[in-house]
């Protein structure tokens, strides 16, 4: 939480002890936290340079934490004038470049970005830049970053970014796409599956959008199209929702998300293996994505069909919405 004014998790805990028991010793506090004495000594050498701790001089060996409102006010008056300077320049900049809008080349409002860690590069720039809104659709061949190291995703959803995602049904088929999806759930990260995504596509704010392009320079180079241009990102948009309206929405419904009801419920992984099945996946594709048996899948498949009181998984559809086990758009 205080990494903002310089301090580290063991300088935060120690500051913690000391507000907490108003003075202590470096004994004390790494016997209270479990750190050794030159793990606190650094510790409290850090508060001291921040002002946020001070040796007692009646009793030797013991420090005392200044008041937080004292400490961190001033500093974080500082930060925010920082931070009114630097937007400040950024709406400079930005004035500097609508200036002559009027007369931008198209080089301005569409740009190329060659080679791999270029497109790596912008492709973290745009998550990150975003304030409100990405717009994703994703196909079964990632060019430049998978899923695994997409670390701006997470990054950008913390700071309050909404994530709409729609997935390519057979991108459903790589290892360990379960788990992913899983997490960006988790995250409060609306996703959708359709049967084919006419191109991989990422729009921050819609106003820059990102997309491959085939390779330019030499084989095997990746390349990606940057776009600014209104008309060009008004069309993208158009194309992104339209497959999101076509596309069925994965819900990993948890059992405190269920209508009660008498009887015997699903479990989590009944849910997970329900949810995958309803997008059209086959026993198979569920029990690679989830690392179960297909004997197992199956299993459970027979289970939530005598749950259920039906015989067939066109009847086990429409009975997993109308008791709650998985949700509607």
């Amino acid at each position: 939480m205080l990494g903002f004014f310089g301090l580290d998790e063991e300088g935060e805990s120690v500051y913690r002890v000391l507000l907490g028991l108003g003075t202590a010793s470096t004994s004390d506090i790494g016997t209270r936290l479990g750190l050794t004495e030159i793990q606190v000594a650094r510790a409290v050498r850090g508060l001291a340079e921040l002002g946020l701790a001070s040796p007692v001089s009646a009793a030797p060996g013991h420090y005392a934490a200044a008041p937080p409102a004292i400490a961190l006010n001033s500093a974080l008056s500082e930060r925010r004038y920082e931070l009114r300077q630097a937007e400040l320049a950024v709406e400079t900049l930005t004035q500097e470049y609508r200036r002559d809008a009027a007369r931008l080349a198209l080089t301005d409002l569409v740009e190329v970005v060659t080679g791999a860690e270029a497109v790596r590069h912008r492709f973290d720039q745009v998550q990150l830049g975003a304030e409100k809104e990405m717009l994703a659709l994703v196909t079964d061949a990632p060019i430049v970053v998978s899923g695994y190291e997409n670390d701006s995703e997470p990054v950008a959803v913390a700071r309050g970014v909404t994530y709409r995602v729609v997935m390519q049904r057979s991108a459903l088929d790589a290892p360990g796409t379960g788990l992913l999806v899983s997490e960006a759930l988790g995250r409060n990260e609306e996703i959708r599956v359709a049967e084919h995504v006419p191109t991989k596509l990422m729009m921050a704010d819609r106003s820059v959008a990102m997309l491959p392009l085939r390779p330019l320079d030499s084989p095997g180079e990746p390349s990606a199209l940057l776009v600014r241009a209104g008309g060009l990102l008004e069309a993208m948009s158009g194309l992104f929702e339209l497959v999101w309206a076509h596309a069925l929405p994965i819900r990993m419904i948890g059992a405190e998300q269920m209508r009660t009801e008498e009887g015997d419920q699903p479990d989590g992984t009944d849910l997970q293996i329900l949810s995958l099945l309803l997008l059209g996946m086959t026993d198979v594709s569920v029990a690679k994505q989830l690392d179960l048996g297909l004997r197992t899948v199956q299993r459970r498949v027979k289970r939530l069909l005598d749950m259920a009181g039906v015989t067939t998984r066109m009847q086990l559809g429409w009975h997993a919405y109308e008791r709650g086990w998985a949700a509607r758009r």
